[in-house]
């Protein structure tokens, strides 16, 4: 057992000052007062930095060289995991946009091939897509984006067993057989890339959707007359949403309206297409992502998901945005663990929790500590 010492650690209950935290194989044992130590006891002195759970990304689709949908492979999974975790990010969901049914088959099964070799850092999968609305796919292909045929939904249902997964639809294009059908299943679905009407959607939350993707983006907007799916969330206490805060796929005052409304069930994800990269063209079958070093663009100057990592998203919203720092961290850490199950697991730093904990200097920049058996990576404490 080991102790870590002299931080102000963020449980996400509260936040607490001459504390430690006990560790042992990897999960918390205890968060005490300092001065209750064993003294024979081994201690990281964290310097007076910040101690926070692991971050959870429920929405990117590749690392620094690995892009999922394209590659495919369990070698692409491990590059996303430790091009994220350099950056706090402990547990993500691998996250594939529109594509070809047998793509999105051979993803299901190279994820969970990859959980069951008890690798870590993958929880599940995200299907965002094909089944979304035409007029609302944003940067997802043209050629992809359809409407389900019950043949490819009970197929992927069966495919998913045993598999965490998430599934962003929008719910007007499907029969409405095949929407009872995937909500009868064990699959978690978002509403996004969506032209619902406010009526339609608060129809989709009252029948058990309590999900939706990147507010704002690729969904019907508020407007006076027609309040749009924008509002259908902001209007249903049962629903959670993500959103994007790079700067550019949501202005930082719409992230603080959100914000004000929606309180906690409003939480990040980082959409990173890649991350860590210089500016570069990627391109994939017909997906082009142009990145100046800021954004990425595709040719019709269409966003294409962003480049940064859950921890820029929560400097974003401490820095821009004016969300108070414990709040941002459970915005990245406690919602998005809790809206998978997995509260009970991830999060929090409070026993039984996993160890996998992230130092931060007062800019939210991260800070590497190791222990005498085992380091955990640039900047995780376990």
């Amino acid at each position: 057992m080991h102790a870590l010492t002299n931080c102000t650690i963020y449980t996400g209950e509260e936040v607490l000052t001459n504390y430690a935290v006990l560790i042992e194989n990897e999960i918390i044992v205890d968060v005490v007062l300092q001065e209750d130590i064993s003294k024979d006891m081994f201690c990281v002195d964290l310097q007076g930095f910040d101690l926070v759970p692991g971050l959870i990304d429920l929405q990117l689709y590749g690392g620094k060289n690995g892009f999922f949908v394209r590659d495919l492979s369990e070698e692409s999974l491990t590059d996303m995991v430790q091009t994220h975790r350099q950056d706090g990010t402990v547990g993500l969901v691998p996250t594939l946009y529109s594509t070809s049914h047998e793509r999105i088959l051979k993803a299901i099964e190279v994820t969970k091939s990859y959980i069951a070799a008890g690798k870590t850092g993958v929880l599940g999968l995200h299907i965002e897509g094909p089944f979304i609305n035409f007029t609302k796919r944003g940067a997802h292909s043209a050629n992809a984006v359809r409407v389900p045929t019950k043949a490819e939904i009970v197929e992927i249902i069966a495919s998913c067993e045993g598999l965490l997964t998430i599934m962003t639809i929008a719910p007007e294009i499907w029969p409405d057989e095949l929407l009872h059908l995937l909500q009868e299943s064990d699959i978690i679905l978002s509403l996004g890339h969506t032209n619902a009407t406010y009526e339609q959607a608060k129809g989709y939350f009252i029948s058990g959707v309590q999900l939706a993707t990147h507010l704002y983006n690729a969904m019907r907007p508020f407007e006076s007359r027609e309040p749009g799916v924008v509002t259908a969330i902001w209007d249903t206490p049962t629903v959670n949403a993500s959103i994007i805060v790079d700067g550019y796929h949501c202005d930082y005052a719409t992230v603080r309206i959100a914000k004000q409304l929606m309180r906690e069930r409003l939480f990040l994800i980082s959409d990173a297409t890649l991350a860590k990269i210089e500016p570069m063209r990627f391109e994939f079958e017909d997906f082009i992502a142009n990145y100046d070093g800021h954004r990425l663009l595709n040719d019709e100057g269409k966003l294409a998901g962003s480049a940064i990592t859950l921890l820029d998203a929560v400097r974003n919203c401490i820095h821009h945005v004016g969300i108070p720092k414990d709040e941002a961290f459970r915005m990245a850490t406690m919602y998005p663990a809790q809206h998978l199950g997995l509260g009970d697991k991830f999060g929090r730093i409070k026993a039984g929790y996993s160890a996998d904990l992230v130092v931060l200097d007062n800019t939210q920049m991260p800070k590497s500590f190791g222990t005498d058996s085992h380091s955990g990576g640039a900047n995780i404490v376990a």
